[in-house]
């Protein structure tokens, strides 16, 4: 399973949405709060992910852009929004309705490999991403906060992974698989080097450095019994990234693979941060 496929990101997404961190999601909530409208960039928005864990706790008009480099992923986020709305008002600009919410979507292709500081050229008033920092560079995260910065944008970036993960039962090659495994991670994803789970410290350093107040907590995936297709996908996933590496020998992979198909539960560590620029009301 690809890991930004529609099919990888549906099955990940109710984790997604019961990991944030509930103090972060109210400081976002509470920064918008008593406004009737806003506008939110979603970078790197997959299947539409962001939207539908937030517009509730947002005002009641809403104009968000989502830019993903995929157009696949993008026509995938057009029609599970679509799926999940209760209305429909208008195609072209996409306008749903949700409950008390107007949401007009814009969906733009846009390829973020290389910081693009024309993707923040609008001026949102707030910009999202989830589960996508990890991937980028040092550099990218450098080039990111100098453009935040520049147009005094707040951030509100979910789910990045922290490179800590709890798997039961154990198994005597956790650790090895593990270690591997962020080896990996720190592989050029398409934005060079990886920051892997350097990047909330690398992006948290770089931002309180221009004067943002950083908000930040913990967001883990809590997997059980009920989860078992996700935790199957992860063993797979896992499995395949330490084979790439040749780490750990392969026949280690494999009994641990076949092993771990019989997992009941497993904790993987993220993060969620909200920055607000300087002088941002409630900094």
């Amino acid at each position: 399973m690809s890991a930004f496929s529609a099919d990888w990101l549906a099955l990940r997404e109710p984790a997604d949405h019961a990991a944030r961190d509930p103090r972060v999601q109210a400081l976002v909530e509470a920064a918008f709060a008593g406004r009737d409208e806003m506008s939110i960039l979603d970078l790197a928005c997959g299947a539409g992910s962001n939207v539908r864990a937030q517009a509730s706790r947002l005002p009641r008009r809403q104009r968000w852009r989502l830019v993903d480099h995929d157009e696949a992923l993008l026509a995938a986020a057009r029609a599970a929004l679509v799926a999940w709305a209760d209305r429909v008002d208008c195609d072209a600009p996409l306008v749903l309705r949700k409950a008390d919410r107007r949401l007009e979507i814009h969906l733009e292709p846009i390829d973020l490999a290389v910081f693009d500081r024309d993707a923040l050229d609008d001026a949102p008033d707030l910009v999202t991403t989830a589960a996508f920092l990890d991937l980028v560079s040092a550099t990218w995260i450098g080039q990111f906060c100098d453009e935040l910065e520049r147009r005094r944008l707040p951030l509100y970036a979910t789910l990045s992974y922290e490179g800590r993960e709890r798997w039961r039962p154990a198994h005597p090659a956790d650790e090895a698989m593990l270690q591997a495994f962020l080896q990996h991670q720190m592989r050029d994803k398409g934005f060079g080097p990886a920051a892997g789970p350097s990047a909330v410290f690398l992006l948290q350093c770089d931002l309180e450095r221009r004067g943002y107040v950083v908000e930040r907590g913990a967001s883990p995936w809590r997997l059980g019994r009920s989860d078992a297709e996700l935790i199957g996908a992860l063993v797979e996933g896992s499995a395949q990234a330490v084979i790439e590496t040749a780490l750990v020998p392969e026949a280690v992979v494999e009994e641990w693979r076949a092993f771990r198909r019989g997992s009941t539960s497993c904790e993987i560590d993220h993060i969620d941060i909200f920055a607000r620029p300087p002088g941002a009301a409630g900094s």
